[in-house]
């Protein structure tokens, strides 16, 4: 899709969701959801400590069934070095919301490198719409079942 064809309420709902998916990371790190916790280490959000300490409590709602339904796809290189759309592989995850993590992450990484030709529904203004709708409500919902509301929404 290009630059002139995505509407302003798509612009805004883009605008949303990586300001959200930031805010959410944020959260992570604040309340020491950590990729690694070492003295000297980077401080990445750690999406699988969050993951394993939260997974008991989650429980799917509309949205994050919805996620899985729309279930986008990953870049992966082909022969040749062609570009190809492959399914993320859920398969090794232990539970529902390592599922949920993936597809948000996978979502993201889609909307922010860009350039997806080729990549069924990725053109759809409606299907990006729905992307961007949802993936935001799971992280409102993420970060209330982790109760760092506070830090996401920065409201102390």
């Amino acid at each position: 899709m290009r630059k002139e064809d995505i509407n302003n309420e798509l612009k805004d709902l883009t605008f949303d969701f990586f300001y959200w998916f930031s805010r959410f990371e944020f959260a992570l790190k604040e309340n020491k959801f950590l990729k690694r916790d070492g003295v000297g280490d980077n401080a990445e959000p750690g999406w699988c400590t969050f993951v394993y300490h939260n997974k008991q409590a989650f429980q799917h709602t509309d949205e994050t069934r919805n996620l899985l339904a729309l279930n986008p796809n990953r870049q992966k290189v082909g022969k040749g070095a062609d570009l190809e759309w492959k399914d993320v592989g859920l398969d090794d995850c232990d539970s529902e919301l390592c599922k949920v993590f993936r597809l948000l992450k996978i979502t993201r990484n889609n909307l922010f490198h860009g350039g997806k030709h080729g990549a069924e529904g990725w053109d759809d203004p409606e299907r990006t719409r729905e992307l961007l709708v949802v993936g935001k409500t799971i992280l409102d919902q993420l970060a209330g079942l982790a109760g760092f509301e506070e830090d996401y929404t920065q409201y102390y």
